[in-house]
């Protein structure tokens, strides 16, 4: 989901108020909208490209998920929500998967937006319904957008900050009015809205958590469900856009079942035995050497990579800067000297990865040479306005993360490590080992990690630590704990990261500015709280056209990179799916990858894969 935005002051000082405040936009009337340009789908379209109209329904869809679940509210901040459960509720407007940031109506039948984009209004249909047969209504809307600002999770305050009044219009219209006319993208941001049900919470206290199954609009409804060990949802046999042309031959299964797994090697072996049936595999030892198996062989289970245009944005070792250690940016800079990708990549990933640069990676937003054209100008503005925000080295040197040769002798960076360390105040004093300051504080941290895959890829970072006389310590935490803590910045350095679309915007707010540096459940895990990225991220919400976006985007990847809040880490530009050969799917695979809700059960594999799996199946002696 998307974030909100602040007012123009960093625009209006830097003096780029009139490409800030350009209308590049025309008036909207009719059932989508673009960020930018034109629509792909027209009036009267009848099924998005990447999604089979003839799928078949029916069938069970079994997923695996990590961690577990103890609440059904998966709205505000307490407690644990399962995976899956937005496939109960509907949203105003759906995104396409084949364009930039492109929405098309569902409860909405028409969307109304002015050129200048300075209010939205939805017309609601009239035959979207309850799981229990009462209309969605205008009152719904209101209901929901009122609820999540003032008693959702603090980032819905954040992304509807700017909203000043809700009202109903039209007798079935419902109205948002913003507090200027700077954000072309609140419209869409608004039809991202998830519509809750205002009979059903009226009476219910929503701030708290709840295992009372809730009521949807969606093409799915909870089923039966035991708090963190699984949760099954059943398709909805008479939902009301089961022929919407944003939802026709989507959601074609009959059942979706996930079972929570606390250990991710247990939830592998669970998908080996058969018991989950589709997998994204996000590890490439395991792509390279874990199934080599015998139901890979006879073809009962597929290994199939998938290419994608998604913006992989970026990926890294994130350092708190709320810990006085990381504040100096020569610190930071240090200990990514320290990471050898190139015998990481080599020996742990069997070179299928590549290095992530840019937060933007592999699309066009990311910043790469040297700063050019209206990326320059926002540049040097920035540096005139924050000259200590600004490093220099944006206008001088195109940004490179640290090479080494493969071999695992890191020498070279470790010396450059070594000397930015010196300058910022760490050494080792004589007759000892390890690194401190002139305080006599040592550098000691802590690695959190999720996972106990990654332990076998920080072990060879922390040696290399270790070696500039660090301290530092792994420590492997159960999910919850994990992003109870990741929640509240309870940590020194966590490998994480942040997702980006074709079409940044809001979002960035809550990712990289000082105003949410200390708010719970904020994306700014880095602590970044930089005078210069604050207004780079105004520019960036008030981009008037395309062009303009993918500059201001790349102005703000520059600050970011030069920032060295992360020690990047690396991409791929395809996803490893495996499955038990049972689906169907889809010949088109939009930009953003392939999407099991487009996918359905072939019945005539899944009569024939229980032999399949039999024969593949170790012999009994």
């Amino acid at each position: 989901m998307r974030k909100t935005l602040i007012s123009l002051a960093a625009v209006l000082t830097l003096g780029l108020t009139a490409p800030a405040l350009a209308d590049a936009t025309t008036a909207v009337d009719g059932p989508g909208i673009a960020m930018h340009g034109d629509t792909k789908y027209k009036s009267g379209f009848d099924h998005f490209d990447y999604a089979n109209p003839d799928a078949p329904k029916g069938g069970v869809l079994h997923l695996g998920a990590t961690g577990g679940f103890d609440s059904l509210n998966g709205f505000i901040i307490k407690g644990e929500a399962p995976e899956g459960l937005g496939l109960i509720y509907d949203t105003l407007m759906v995104s396409s998967a084949d364009e930039a940031f492109t929405e098309y109506c569902l409860l909405c039948e028409r969307v109304v937006v002015p050129a200048d984009r300075s209010s939205v209004t939805f017309y609601m249909r009239t035959d979207a319904r309850w799981h229990d047969g009462k209309p969605v209504t205008v009152d719904d809307v209101i209901f929901t957008f009122e609820t999540l600002r003032t008693k959702g999770s603090p980032h819905y305050r954040f992304y509807y900050a700017d909203v000043v009044k809700v009202e109903k219009v039209d007798g079935n219209g419902v109205r948002f009015t913003f507090k200027d006319s700077t954000n072309k993208e609140l419209p869409l941001i608004l039809g991202q809205l998830p519509v809750l049900p205002k009979h059903y919470w009226e009476g219910r206290t929503f701030d708290k958590t709840t295992q009372d199954v809730p009521l949807g609009s969606g093409p799915y409804r909870v089923k039966e469900f035991e708090p963190g060990r699984y949760i099954v949802y059943e398709r909805v046999a008479d939902y009301w856009g089961q022929n919407h042309p944003v939802r026709k031959g989507q959601f074609n299964f009959g059942e979706i079942r996930y079972d929570f797994y606390l250990d991710p090697n247990v939830m592998f072996e669970a998908f080996k035995a058969g018991a989950i049936d589709y997998r994204v595999e996000n590890t490439s030892k395991l792509w390279a050497t874990g199934y080599d198996l015998p139901a890979v062989r006879n073809g009962a289970m597929v290994k199939e990579e998938f290419p994608h245009h998604r913006n992989a944005g970026m990926q890294g070792f994130i350092m708190n800067m709320r810990r006085p250690l990381f504040q100096d940016v020569r610190v930071r800079e240090a200990l990514g000297f320290a990471f050898d990708f190139e015998w990481t990549n080599k020996n742990l990933f069997y070179g299928v990865y590549s290095r992530t640069e840019s937060y933007f990676q592999n699309s066009e937003l990311a910043a790469t040479g040297l700063p050019q054209g209206e990326e320059l100008e926002i540049l040097k503005k920035l540096k005139e306005k924050y000259p200590d925000a600004v490093p220099d080295a944006v206008f001088t040197t195109p940004f490179k993360a640290p090479v080494n040769d493969g071999s695992g002798d890191a020498r070279t960076n470790l010396v450059k490590a070594r000397d930015l360390l010196k300058a910022a105040g760490w050494d080792i004093p004589e007759g000892e080992f390890l690194l401190k300051n002139a305080a006599g504080e040592t550098f000691r941290f802590e690695i959190l990690l999720v996972s106990p895959a990654f332990e076998r890829i920080m072990l060879p970072y922390v040696k290399n630590l270790r070696k500039l006389g660090m301290d530092v310590t792994v420590r492997t935490v159960d999910t919850s704990q994990y992003v109870n803590r990741l929640r509240a910045f309870d940590f020194d350095m966590v490998v994480s990261g942040w997702g980006q679309s074709a079409s940044p915007g809001n979002e960035q707010r809550s990712m990289w500015t000082s105003e949410v540096v200390n708010v719970p459940e904020s994306s700014n895990y880095a602590g970044i709280a930089n005078p210069a990225i604050d207004a780079a991220v105004d520019l960036l919400i008030g981009a008037p056209d395309r062009v303009s976006l993918v500059n201001r985007t790349r102005a703000l990847d520059r600050l970011l990179q030069w920032g060295f809040y992360v020690v990047p880490n690396w991409h791929a530009k395809f996803d490893r799916l495996a499955y038990w050969d049972k689906f169907g799917h889809p010949s088109v695979t939009p930009d953003s990858g392939s999407d099991i809700y487009t996918w359905w059960i072939d019945a005539a594999r899944d009569a024939t894969l229980d032999a399949r799996k039999a024969a593949a199946a170790p012999k009994a002696n």
